[in-house]
């Protein structure tokens, strides 16, 4: 079982019905597609800013990291990144990544529960 999170460039939507449907357009331009748009320079610099605390999976020589994708970077289009990690590292690995896309500038959206974070 895996937790899913999303992060992405522009502006913070007012309000969480605001964010679903950012997210669902978002979603729908860059993952619902065969085209693969390469991350921008913003979703690249959050992928590594996650790694520097947590390796990828094929680097984890100590069953340490939470990502459930490998390479997570590849989880990324365009100004989006929509990835799994582990249910049982969730709420710690979930809570950074939202601390860092807050501190970068991004917005970061919980699709389970359809509610912007933190």
């Amino acid at each position: 079982m895996s937790y899913d999170i999303a992060v992405w460039e522009g502006d913070r939507p007012a309000d969480d019905a605001a964010a679903g449907r950012c997210f669902r357009d978002l979603y729908d331009q860059y993952m619902g597609t065969n085209e693969k748009a390469p991350p921008t320079r913003e979703i690249v610099a959050f992928v590594a800013a996650l790694l520097q605390r947590w390796p990828d999976l094929s680097e984890d020589e100590e069953d340490l990291s939470p990502w459930s994708a490998d390479p997570l970077i590849g989880e990324a289009r365009g100004p989006l990144i929509y990835f799994p990690m582990r249910y049982s590292m969730a709420e710690e690995a979930s809570d950074y990544a939202a601390q860092v896309a807050t501190a970068m500038g991004l917005t970061c959206f919980d699709p389970q529960e359809m509610r912007l974070r933190p």
